[in-house]
């Protein structure tokens, strides 16, 4: 059966608190403090909660200590329309020996308040005054609830966060870090130095919402790999791996020293590689006491493999260092392993792309000054991703911004959501397709994932909207040839500072894109019983194929601009018949030989390409072109020590040189979409139905590979494949929870029993890695 989307456990809160600021700018990061006793005069405490939001983003403790693991709460959401709120369960920290009890919440930038975008300065996009609403609930055995709540009652006051900003950095002074404020009878009277009572703002608390989604949380720690000094004499540390996070530090020094750290994800000419950055500064600076300091700027955060430390006193050791990796809370699900070391490490690179860039919105970069949340990067990756992870609650809350944002631009799903560049370019109401597609595609690949019919009901009107705004822009022969389209941003054929010239016609790319999503959204209506709008959508479908045809395809399969992208998307999207649909699987095949077996492809193409030429008949190109190690292809980042996937196919140049694009990102996911293919082809494991109701197995083996492997925790249970060749066969080995399609190479497909089933099957000429001229 489908599965449902958990209903929440508990009610909201009918919100009594009110949201407080500083009265005065003051010199730092505000912290809020409020003294209170426990009512224990209502017997035993049955449950407290305490309800924490912040225009900013907020560390809440109880008497000095963290009520939570998450770190970077409330994130970023659409703010106008939906600020979360989290929830934390306090009761075992209320209890007659701690009375009375010192509540504070310290308050930094984040990204209400600090940088978004890449232009320079831009701060407070959404306000300029940090602020915080906090609501505790205590109900006792005998019924009664005893509040506390933000008010003008709270004292607010400096801090030792001096600044704090998620692209520049965090600057901590730790002679600041006075602990007086959690001393009993303390107050705003009688500690009178920078403190003062809290000023009460208008706030509607409508706009309050839970989290749909995980928190973002410390996962884990790396030590430094290598200290050393470079040849202009500065102390680099390399971690080993491109990270999302901070560095943690423990230093003792003279009083007033400065420690300055900065970040960044590869070397160039063997010094710390910084242009890429652009404007975001990434550098943290630490104000020793003078005494035994430990240091973590947990208000900012960097991508980075590579850090810069100035002013260290005496020698720096391993164990005064951590990077400390962090992420919104996912549950991994999926998992592949090869016999190809470099496949292996591509996947690896997959992976921590992807962790890298779920810092509560995902992003499309976590290190220069751009990160957000990017529609087109996600809608390609979006299969690939809910393999590898459950993102049913991270991609449900980013689905509810996206949909508050279109309802409020008339139906256009903006570029970015939460979509910052309707305040910093206003007036651009411009729809792209891929990037607008997210509307329908990011859904899509949560039903395929899941068959989750509530969260597939949620995200209908968003999908039906968007295929409806289409509709308005295309031309009088039913194309989607107007208008500003990004097409196949970033073929390798680019110039470096022009991303969207491309091969591929912007034309044929957008048209095809409408075909998908129009398809998509037909099916889902189907599913839904929204019979009236199937019809029509699907009727919208043929009109755009027929166009699509007429004017774009030739008798002989060519498609216009003939280029693998534009073929890798006919195919892939279904939008050609015989014979056409094989003479244009065969001119792919020829131009990928063309090529060299390089890629040719960029956002549109790339995630298409493998599928269009395996479903052709072409599975020999579609290895030669994974296993392509010069550049541009998959594995030249592999090949250049790459631990995350890049924005470009040569990011880095084969001297070691970093590209001279503006753009030029060492974490980007978009490209690692082909870890889709590798999942469903390479190992053969997909759902055969929407939320692998039932499972199919359908490895198809390549030159190059001697034995894959995949498993992945459905809603039903572990499915998993293993399959190896050996003396001219092919051993195959399934375990699957439900019913399962079993499709090996040369044989007739069968349908299985839940269980585990092992076949033995002769290997065909597609071993031979001989590609046809």
């Amino acid at each position: 059966m489908p599965q449902s989307t958990p209903a929440l456990a508990e009610p909201s809160p009918k919100w009594t608190a009110r949201l407080i600021a500083a009265s005065t700018g003051g010199d730092s990061a505000p912290r809020f403090r409020r003294e209170f006793t426990v009512d224990h005069t209502h017997g035993a405490i049955v449950r407290a909660r305490w309800f924490v939001s912040a225009h900013g983003i907020f560390e809440a403790q109880l008497d000095g200590r963290p009520i939570g693991p998450d770190v970077l709460s409330p994130g970023w959401t659409s703010y106008e329309w939906r600020q979360r709120y989290r929830e934390y369960d306090v009761t075992h920290r209320l209890h007659p020996s701690v009375d009375p009890v010192v509540a504070s919440i310290l308050v930094g930038n984040g990204w209400w308040a600090g940088r978004l975008t890449w232009q320079e300065g831009r701060r407070h996009l959404y306000g300029d005054r940090t602020a915080v609403i906090a609501q505790l609930e205590i109900t006792f055995a005998d019924g009664y609830v005893q509040t506390v709540v933000t008010d003008a009652s709270w004292d607010v006051g400096p801090s030792e966060v001096l600044t704090d900003d998620l692209y520049d950095g965090q600057t901590i002074d730790a002679r600041r870090a006075a602990r007086d404020w959690l001393r009993p009878g303390f107050s705003s009277e009688s500690e009178p130095r920078g403190w003062g009572p809290a000023e009460v703002l208008d706030f509607d608390a409508s706009v309050l919402v839970p989290y749909l989604g995980p928190p973002v949380v410390r996962h884990e720690e790396l030590p430094p790999r290598r200290i050393w000094t470079s040849p202009s004499g500065r102390t680099l540390v390399d971690f080993g791996q491109n990270v999302v996070g901070w560095v943690k530090l423990r230093v003792q020094g003279p009083a007033g020293q400065e420690v300055i750290m900065r970040h960044a994800e590869v070397l160039e000419h063997e010094e710390l590689g910084t242009r890429p950055l652009r404007s975001a500064l990434a550098t943290d600076r630490f104000v020793l006491s003078g005494g035994a300091d430990h240091f973590e700027p947990t208000f900012t955060f960097h991508g980075f493999r590579y850090v810069e430390v100035e002013g260290w006193p005496g020698e720096l050791d391993r164990d005064d260092l951590r990077a400390v990796v962090v992420s919104s809370d996912l549950r991994r699900t999926g998992h592949f392993e090869s016999s190809h070391a470099g496949l292996n490490q591509l996947h690896r690179n997959v992976v921590w792309g992807l962790r890298g860039n779920m810092v509560d919105v995902p992003t499309d970069c976590p290190q220069r000054d751009e990160r957000l949340g990017w529609t087109g990067d996600l809608a390609v990756f979006a299969p690939t991703a809910t393999f590898l992870y459950d993102m049913r609650g991270f991609l449900g809350d980013w689905l509810a911004d996206l949909r508050a944002e279109q309802v409020h631009a008339g139906g256009r799903v903006a570029f970015v959501i939460p979509d910052a560049l309707k305040i910093v370019e206003p007036g651009n109401d411009a729809t792209a397709a891929v990037w607008s597609d997210a509307a329908v595609w990011v859904p899509w690949a949560l039903w395929q994932a899941h068959g989750d019919v509530d969260a597939l009901t949620e995200a209908y009107p968003a999908m039906l909207d968007h295929v409806d705004h289409v509709t308005t822009l295309l031309s009088p022969t039913g194309l989607w040839d107007t208008g500003f389209q990004f097409g196949d941003w970033l073929d390798p054929a680019a110039p470096p500072d022009h991303a969207d010239q491309a091969r591929a016609d912007k034309g044929v790319v957008a048209t095809a894109a409408l075909y998908r999503s129009a398809t998509l959204t037909a099916t889902a209506a189907r599913v839904l019983g929204r019979e009236q709008d199937a019809a029509r959508l699907e009727a919208l479908a043929t009109r755009t194929k027929r166009a699509f045809n007429e004017h774009w395809v030739g008798d002989d399969g060519t498609v216009f601009s003939d280029c693998p992208t534009v073929y890798a998307l006919a195919i892939a999207f279904d939008l050609l018949d015989e014979p056409r649909r094989q003479l244009a699987g065969d001119r792919l095949a020829q131009l990928t030989r063309e090529e060299g077996f390089h890629i040719a492809t960029g956002f549109a193409g790339t995630p298409f390409v493998c599928d269009a030429l395996t479903s052709t008949g072409h599975l020999v190109e579609a290895y030669r072109l994974l296993l392509q190690t010069e550049c541009p292809s998959w594995l030249y980042p592999v090949t250049m020590g790459a631990t995350t996937i890049w924005e470009r196919w040569d990011s880095m140049l084969p001297d070691g040189s970093i590209n001279p694009g503006e753009m030029t990102s060492f974490n980007h996911y978009a490209l690692g979409a082909v870890a889709d293919w590798l999942h469903r082809t390479v190992a053969g494991l997909a759902p055969a139905e929407p939320g692998y109701a039932r499972v199919r197995f359908a490895p198809r083996p390549g030159l190059g590979v001697e034995w894959a492997r995949a498993w992945l925790d459905t809603p039903h249970g572990r499915a998993s494949i293993r399959w190896s060749v050996a003396d001219g066969e092919l051993h195959v080995l399934v375990d699957t929870p439900v019913e399962a399609d079993l499709d090996l190479p040369g044989v007739r497909p069968e349908r299985v029993a839940a269980g585990r089933h092992s076949r033995v099957v002769p290997v065909g000429s597609v071993l031979t890695g001989i590609a046809p001229s």
